[in-house]
């Protein structure tokens, strides 16, 4: 009776001691001075607050926190050197292992999410290894006039980009319950790794928690944004200044085929580009094509738009909110690279992206051309 009387006291004594509405988060950092504050950041929205200044002693810290459905995600810096090691609280204790001369290589480990994004950190560390390496080939065999050899390193570098985006996506569908899994498809999804489709068929299946982030909303409201300016879709309405201040809407500008042409006096790629877009519009114009551009010129630039606008012979309808990358119009079109073309029909559906060069010449013969 004695010996089973000494177990029960042992597991009261042992549930005594464990906080169950605590978790803890404790720190390897050898190497480090006494006293070095590491600051525990928590990230909301597109805002960062210190949540806790912790300090190393005899190359450990640690701390405990109340248990909380909170699922932003969290980051560790050390004094005051200006890299993040990354994790997120499921209510498990934590384990950080910081390394003095590698904070890149630091990680704290614990619950389902940080293993999920250490694995997804250690193979994107082996891909950039792998890139890194068909650079340098590549880089010599050019300087060695190979030219045979330079093309097939460059297959080799689609096959592995290719590789690396189906990883991306198993990494989506086998982690569901991931706050940042959603932070990745929303960077595929920004990079066109991901089509629209695909990132809300990912939205659809997210667990019910994850589905409830203000994180998780903005993405459907890009995916909302890139299926109404997709082909197929209907063109976003819009109205903007034009170069002599007046209003002018989308509606207002469409002809049996008409481009929507988004650029900016300072983008190099588009004023290449523009000579082009001129000698399309003159040829076809008169026979339906109408084209309105859209300048994400910043707010102290208007009278360089217009002067890029006569010395590019530009000769059709012109709007801008001078607002740069925070140009409503630009964000309603999901545009985050310019130049940046929508081809539209007389009903102001969308019927082709993205045309340049002899790229868009074809498409207009096919359109127009007889």
């Amino acid at each position: 009776m004695s010996r089973y009387l000494a177990l029960i006291v042992t597991v009261l004594l042992v549930s005594c001691g464990t906080d169950s509405s605590q978790y803890k988060l404790s720190g390897d950092a050898a190497g480090f001075e006494d006293g070095t504050e590491v600051y525990v950041y928590k990230l909301e929205g597109t805002s960062p607050t210190i949540k806790d200044t912790i300090t190393i002693s005899g190359g450990e810290f640690n701390a405990t926190y109340p248990k909380t459905e909170d699922t932003a995600l969290h980051y560790l810096r050390i004094g005051n050197n200006g890299n993040s090691v990354v994790f997120f609280p499921e209510n498990e204790d934590l384990k950080a292992i910081i390394y003095k001369d590698s904070l890149q290589a630091s990680y704290v480990s614990g619950g389902l999410q940080n293993k999920a994004y250490n694995d997804y950190m250690k193979t994107m560390k082996w891909f950039n290894s792998k890139k890194q390496d068909l650079t340098q080939r590549f880089k010599v065999a050019r300087a060695e006039q190979d030219n045979l050899l330079a093309s097939e390193i460059q297959k080799e570098n689609v096959s592995l980009i290719n590789e690396e985006t189906a990883y991306k996506k198993k990494f989506l569908s086998d982690n569901n319950n991931s706050i940042f899994s959603v932070m990745l498809a929303q960077e595929m999804l920004g990079r066109k790794q991901i089509t629209s489709p695909e990132a809300n068929e990912f939205v659809e299946n997210l667990t019910p928690k994850i589905a409830s982030l203000q994180l998780t909303k903005n993405l459907k409201t890009t995916i909302e944004a890139m299926k109404s300016a997709d082909i197929g879709g209907k063109a976003p309405e819009f109205s903007a200044p034009t170069p002599t201040g007046e209003e002018l809407s989308l509606k207002e500008t469409l002809g049996k085929y008409t481009i929507i042409d988004f650029w900016a006096s300072w983008c190099r790629p588009c004023r290449m580009e523009n000579p082009n877009v001129v000698r399309v519009y003159e040829k076809y114009h008169d026979k339906g094509l109408n084209i309105i551009s859209v300048s994400l010129d910043k707010a102290n630039q208007k009278e360089r738009w217009l002067k890029a606008i006569e010395d590019d012979n530009m000769d059709w309808y012109h709007v801008s909110n001078l607002q740069f990358w925070q140009d409503p119009i630009a964000r309603k079109y999901n545009v985050r690279s310019i130049p940046a073309t929508f081809l539209l029909d007389e009903n102001g559906v969308i019927i082709d992206k993205d045309l340049r060069g002899a790229a868009l010449e074809n498409k207009m013969a096919s359109l127009l051309g007889q």
